[in-house]
């Protein structure tokens, strides 16, 4: 019979590895999200610290630089912040264990044949859209602005 102690600690040691990689794929995304609408650009974001009388240069330190600037007819700056994500979640399932233990063989109590082979999975893709319009008076402060968010 062969020596059993090797192979347990070796199981020991690489199984809570596997596990760990072993993460939901919409459990990822959530967190991708979380950090996305962290310290980024929001709504949420632009209704709390922007306001009428801010001037230009509080704006880009609250929101950054903008995508594009113009003028209007009148020749005060309008600076437009225009942001797309995209959302792509894949979530598989299949026989991780049998395939991890698999190359150990029938001298582990048989365990190399534990689980399923198959495999399953699902994916989603969905769009986020924030488009964000700040008009400035003569003296370069904000005297307007307008926001418009989607998801699809």
């Amino acid at each position: 019979m062969p020596n059993v102690k090797p192979l347990r600690l070796l199981v020991l040691l690489v199984f809570p590895f596997a596990l760990a990689g072993c993460q939901m794929a919409s459990q990822h995304m959530a967190d991708v999200q979380a950090g996305m609408t962290g310290e980024n650009l929001s709504v949420g974001k632009v209704q709390r610290e922007i306001s009428v009388g801010m001037s230009s240069a509080q704006v880009v330190e609250v929101l950054g630089a903008p995508n594009i600037v113009t003028t209007d007819e009148q020749r005060r700056e309008v600076w437009v912040y225009d942001k797309i994500a995209t959302d792509r979640a894949y979530s598989a399932s299949s026989g991780g264990i049998s395939t991890l233990f698999l190359g150990i063989g029938s001298g582990f109590g048989g365990l190399g044949g534990v689980g399923a082979s198959g495999s399953s999975g699902a994916a989603s893709t969905s769009q986020r859209t924030l488009t964000i319009i700040i008009k400035f008076d003569a003296a370069n402060r904000v005297r307007d602005f307008a926001y418009h968010q989607s998801k699809f």
